[in-house]
């Protein structure tokens, strides 16, 4: 899943894909660079002031009308706004991807009318509000029955379980320690029976871990990411798609899942080649 921010303040980037063809150029390159999914937010999660409705949904709607005309890569949208979500679901989106963990229930009706799929993520604060010093006895297992209780709701308003998946919320309302824990323990989560996604990618715990800035993140991101994998997560939210292909296709090999590209080394009557 590749992340795609059209706000002026983006965690990461900061603005540099805010302009509408910067974000539509953003999209359809992560997509060239070997993305299955984009994920399209006009919102960031930060704490701040509120964005209009009106004024996210015209900041994300465009962007997903013009991938989803390039081709049938997966999109969702990044926001926990009835209003917002049914635009981009008419616009093209495929799944919902709620930081909020389903706080606005009138979102699951949205989700079950469309036929759409939904995220349902952990998070504890109120939108755009700070949350000092979260405190848990034991996080995985309070985030996993957070969880269960949003996935009962969002059946309760119409949503087949096969469309919910699932995010433990890496840094929301978690501190570093917090998220360390949840990616060792990726499996209790993944263990809950739903599609799982990691949103690693550039977190602060990762800079915190490390001692390095956002843009010198990528490495220990892809560690993050891998971890998660062999945790059972199989979505995975990153912001350096090329790279992270990489890494993850590697994963996947070793796991089984999918086959190398081809097999030449010790295949035949001589050593062949490294090389293609």
């Amino acid at each position: 899943m590749a992340i795609i921010n059209r706000t002026p303040d983006s965690f990461y980037d900061s603005g540099r894909t805010f302009a509408l063809e910067a974000a539509t150029k953003a999209s359809l390159a992560a997509v060239a660079e070997g993305a299955d999914w984009i994920d399209i937010g006009g919102a960031p999660f930060a704490p701040g002031e509120p964005i209009p409705e009106a004024e996210e949904a015209e900041r994300i709607v465009p962007v997903i009308a013009a991938v989803r005309a390039a081709g049938d890569v997966i999109i969702s949208a990044d926001t926990f706004h009835p209003s917002v979500a049914a635009a981009a679901l008419a616009a093209g989106a495929n799944v919902v991807n709620d930081t909020t963990g389903l706080r606005n229930p009138d979102l699951a009706a949205v989700v079950a009318d469309a036929g759409a799929h939904v995220i349902i993520t952990h998070s504890l604060a109120e939108p755009r509000r700070a949350y000092p010093r979260p405190r848990y006895d034991d996080v995985a297992r309070e985030v996993a029955d957070f969880l269960l209780r949003r996935v009962d709701l969002a059946v309760s308003l119409g949503v087949p379980e096969e469309r919910i998946l699932l995010d433990p919320g890496h840094d929301l309302n978690k501190n570093t320690l917090q998220s360390l824990e949840l990616t060792r323990r990726f499996a209790e989560i993944a263990g809950l029976g739903f599609p799982t996604l990691a949103a690693v990618s550039n977190k602060d715990f990762i800079g915190e871990t490390l001692d390095v800035p956002k843009e010198s993140r990528t490495e220990g991101s892809l560690a993050a990411a891998v971890i998660c994998i062999l945790g059972g997560a199989r979505i995975v939210r990153m912001h350096n798609v090329a790279a992270a292909r990489s890494a993850l296709r590697l994963t996947e090999a070793v796991l089984g899942f999918r086959p190398p590209a081809y097999l030449r080394h010790n295949m035949g009557e001589r050593n062949g080649s490294n090389g293609p």
